[in-house]
């Protein structure tokens, strides 16, 4: 009994002074540096935006997927960590509205699909593969597309974490029910969203070119991602003394979810490649070509950095349950998919014409503290450890 009201009496979260100067601090360098880059007529300012608002979306975006996945199973093991990535979807409000001002004041820069004599046969620029795809490739039905998108997501991140609240002060199962049938209904509505806004966002950057797997590829390192940030999360609670109902068995689970996803992205990753490679289409290695001429250090590097490292570290069972080797690996696949989303969004905006400096980590920073800002905003309104979960006792007994 003692050790029951050990774990309920560290299940506060205080945002303290500290954290949030320097989260303020990393805002107000990203917004030194997204200004810089206008004022110096950068060719990547518009690629910071979008790139470091999809990444930091993607983050949250994928905390919401994990607990609807969690409901939808009706699994025991998450539940002590549920809280986490419940606050990291919070961000999604924040990177809808960011989103959409990127597109509507720098669609042109971003987007060659949108420049309208492309369309027109009587122009030079006229483009017939471009013109085809004019009945989704629109500006209307695209800003309708982003716009319903984020209306989804966030909708669904918000009452999943409302009915998780309730619970925690009502008790009982109507909102544990509830969540379960809400997660069941995001799971279906992302398994499309989240492959038709890849195609928008990022795809459609290289308007020529189309994969079949990008929808999956694209969602595994939305996946990894947000494992990984959710880990680090973690273990940064777990050090201040806080979710010490949180055992080893249950980071064993997060870390072989990272172990496993990176291995699944390195398979869409390598199968992407290898099919396009051996098809030979002129349409579809020209995405390819661009990146092994003009960026062949940081393409090939994914491999080593999102798989081998991980996969070398995460091996044995014991390094899954180790806060300080969980805390490197996670901040490394963090980098790891932040430079795979910008090698799918630098090349087909800015050709060879790209450079990597301070304003891209100023840029990267910014975006990073507005996360951890409105992380752990929501973080401090609730409990860390919903208490009145039915399957509570199963992830406070949780052992592998």
């Amino acid at each position: 009994m003692e050790h029951g009201h050990t774990e309920i009496s560290n299940n506060s979260y205080t945002f303290t002074q500290r954290e949030k100067l320097i989260a303020i601090v990393l805002m107000v360098i990203g917004a030194v540096s997204i200004a810089a880059s206008f004022m110096t007529g950068s060719h990547q300012a518009w690629t910071n935006l979008l790139l470091n608002n999809f990444f930091f979306m993607a983050i949250a975006l994928g905390a919401t997927f994990f607990v609807a996945v969690q409901y939808a199973a009706e699994a025991g093991w998450s539940v002590g960590i549920r809280r986490v990535p419940e606050a990291m979807g919070q961000f999604l409000l924040f990177s809808g509205i960011i989103m959409i001002v990127i597109f509507l004041a720098g669609g042109h820069h971003l987007y060659h699909w949108t420049h309208h004599d492309l369309y027109d046969p009587a122009s030079e620029h006229y483009d017939s593969i471009i013109d085809g795809k004019s009945g989704y490739l629109n500006t209307p039905f695209f800003v309708i597309r982003m716009v319903l998108y984020f209306v989804i997501w966030v909708w669904f991140t918000k009452v999943l974490r409302k009915h998780s609240m309730l619970e925690d002060i009502e008790g009982g199962l109507e909102h544990y029910k509830k969540n379960h049938r809400y997660g069941i209904t995001f799971l279906v509505l992302f398994a499309i969203t989240s492959s038709t806004s890849a195609w928008d966002f990022i795809m459609s950057i290289d308007t020529h070119w189309f994969s079949t797997l990008f929808g999956w590829y694209t969602f595994a390192g939305i996946f990894i991602s947000a494992l990984s940030m959710m880990a680090l999360f973690i273990v940064y609670l777990k050090s201040r003394g806080l979710m010490t109902h949180v055992n080893e068995h249950v980071m064993h689970d997060v870390g072989k979810f990272m172990f496993a996803f990176s291995i699944f992205w390195t398979y869409l990753w390598f199968s992407q490649f290898m099919l396009i490679w051996y098809s030979n289409i002129p349409e579809e290695i020209t995405y390819f070509q661009t990146r092994f001429e003009h960026y062949r250090v940081p393409f090939l590097a994914l491999f080593f950095i999102n798989f081998i490292f991980p996969f070398l570290m995460f091996m044995s069972r014991d390094a899954k349950r180790k806060a300080g080797l969980m805390t490197v690996v996670g901040v490394v696949l963090i980098f790891g998919h932040w430079l795979d989303v910008f090698i799918m969004v630098t090349p087909g905006v800015v050709g060879h014409h790209w450079h990597f400096g301070w304003m891209e980590i100023g840029t990267m920073l910014g975006f990073l503290g507005a996360f951890l800002y409105v992380t752990k905003i929501h973080l401090a309104k609730a409990s860390l450890m919903p208490k009145q979960d039915p399957f509570m006792q199963e992830s406070l007994h949780h052992s592998i």
